[in-house]
């Protein structure tokens, strides 16, 4: 793969992460409700799912996908399902600290297949390997180390996107101390999960 191919693609791949879409929005909601620390799961989910689109394409797959409509369909909503489950958590949630209760047992596995079932059920991430990633990338002579340079540079852009959006949001978070400022944000991040489960119930 060129050196100026790969650039390409890099600065593409940035600019649609760090433009804001369900999964920044989901992201920063599950920060300003629980916490850095349990939405890391997530994030990686997300990622996840952005490679398994990765190989697909890159495999040729992608005709065979789109095949199996109705299988991408029930992974898309199951991923919505997921976001209004954790919408109802977070608007439901004490006016506590998470760090204050303990982390339910398989949390993080659970947190992770939401991520990765968001991801794969996003028509904006589909759009973008399916018909933007073979504008910039030659797929067809593409080599497996080019493959694993470009997955391993996804992993890169991907994570400093959704983790930059988790930083603020952290900041953010350590504003709000009492009772009441915590639970609106418990509130007002329910209704942003909620969004953006909606959002990606509606693409496509």
């Amino acid at each position: 793969m060129e050196l100026s191919g790969f650039i390409l693609f890099c600065g593409v791949y940035a600019m649609a992460t760090f433009s804001p879409g369900p999964a920044v929005a989901a992201v920063i909601a599950r920060v300003l409700g629980t916490g850095l620390r349990r939405t890391a799961p997530f994030i990686w989910g997300i990622v996840a799912g952005d490679l398994v689109w990765f190989a697909l394409v890159a495999l040729g797959l992608a005709a065979l996908a789109q095949n199996f409509h109705a299988l991408f369909l029930l992974i898309k909503y199951a991923g919505v399902a997921y976001l209004l489950y954790l919408a109802y958590k977070l608007w439901t949630a004490p006016a506590e600290p998470p760090e204050a209760s303990d982390r339910a047992r398989g949390e993080g596995f659970k947190l992770f297949l939401g991520g990765l079932a968001l991801t794969l059920g996003n028509a904006k991430v589909m759009v973008f390997f399916v018909s933007i990633l073979p504008l910039v990338v030659d797929l067809a002579a593409i080599t497996p180390l080019a493959a694993v340079e470009v997955a391993a540079m996804m992993m890169v852009i991907l994570s400093a996107a959704m983790w930059t959006y988790a930083l603020v949001a952290a900041r953010a978070r350590r504003f709000i101390s009492s009772p009441r400022m915590m639970r609106l944000v418990n509130r007002g991040t329910g209704t942003m999960m909620a969004g953006a489960a909606v959002a990606v119930a509606a693409r496509g």
